[in-house]
């Protein structure tokens, strides 16, 4: 081998180990066990979604999968958790319409979605249900609204800026509806206070809010979406009752640190949606009201984008701002 050839082989060689040392290292991932946070309380939609997914993912994985709930600030708190973890092994389970809304309405986040966090895949969307209490005299979305100008009509809300809050404040624009907001830390306490009677009129999501319609201690009104759903095509939808077009839902989906490489996120995708796409698992999602939809890291991005844009306007129109 000539002197030239020899030294430019040499030359090579300590690349070559660096890029496939890298490539080993991304292949290994996860190499410890991998914490998905939840930043709402036990039972909500997003929790729900964690749980049906863990045991699937920690066999695909090789890691065991633990979910944490870390409600708090509408979801602020644990999501913060998550932009700023640095162990390569923290993953967000959330509404992602719910996180797009987040930065027009709170002024002092610690963290930017948009540069702290790395979408990785959509898995579900769950629309909006309107839902009233048993014994609440309207039946209809007319007739909640009639009813609100004449009454006070308690409306049970996740939390204030919430993605369902926002629903709701969209709703009583197109229709002038006049109820009052009762603000909750979660879905489930929400549901709660409503099958108990405590507030009356309650907007959430169908994944955790059907069950209690099914038993009978809610009242469906309506659904969010553009047309009715199979499972329930009774419940008329939203649009259908005067407000055209309407649809708002809450979307579960996997967000992860900046700091996770782009390749390993591509790879979890993958992984991600090969779980959903499971027939028990898309079984059990469809009795619950939600359906399967899985989008890929730039999917989810441009889903990101388009709906932190289209809830910035409804948060201006009414000035909603937290600290």
């Amino acid at each position: 081998m000539q002197r030239r050839d020899f030294l430019r082989t040499a030359a090579a060689l300590p690349l070559t180990g660096l890029v496939t040392h890298a490539h080993a290292a991304e292949e290994k991932w996860p190499t410890r066990p991998v914490r998905i946070v939840v930043p709402y309380t036990p039972g909500g939609s997003s929790d729900i979604i964690a749980r049906l997914i863990s045991a699937d993912l920690s066999k695909a994985l090789g890691e065991s999968v633990v979910v944490e709930n870390r409600p708090g600030a509408n979801g602020n708190l644990g999501t913060g958790i998550v932009a700023k973890a640095d162990d390569g092994h923290t993953l967000l389970l959330c509404d992602i319409g719910a996180l797009a809304i987040t930065p027009s309405v709170y002024t002092k986040l610690t963290f930017d979605p948009s540069k702290d966090l790395r979408p990785v895949s959509m898995l579900a969307y769950s629309p909006h249900v309107l839902a009233v209490h048993p014994s609440f005299p309207a039946k209809t979305l007319p007739e909640i609204v009639e009813l609100s100008k004449k009454q006070r009509v308690n409306f049970a809300v996740t939390a204030i800026g919430s993605a369902p809050h926002l629903a709701a404040v969209a709703v009583q624009q197109a229709t002038g509806a006049k109820w009052e907001y009762v603000p909750y830390k979660g879905g489930a306490q929400a549901i709660s206070d409503t099958v108990g009677g405590q507030t009356e009129v309650i907007m959430n999501g169908l994944l955790a809010t059907l069950p209690h319609i099914r038993s009978g201690n809610l009242r469906a009104i309506a659904i969010s979406k553009r047309e009715r759903m199979q499972l329930i095509p009774d419940i008329p939808t939203i649009a259908e009752q005067g407000v055209t077009g309407f649809e708002s839902g809450t979307w579960q989906g996997i967000m992860a640190p900046a700091t996770l490489p782009a390749a390993t996120a591509e790879r979890l995708a993958k992984i991600l949606a090969d779980i959903a796409k499971k027939p028990e698992i898309v079984e059990k999602l469809n009795q619950q009201g939600a359906e399967v939809v899985t989008y890929d890291p730039a999917q989810l991005g441009k889903f990101y984008t388009t709906e932190r844009d289209r809830w910035a306007k409804v948060v201006k129109s009414v000035g909603i701002t937290l600290d």
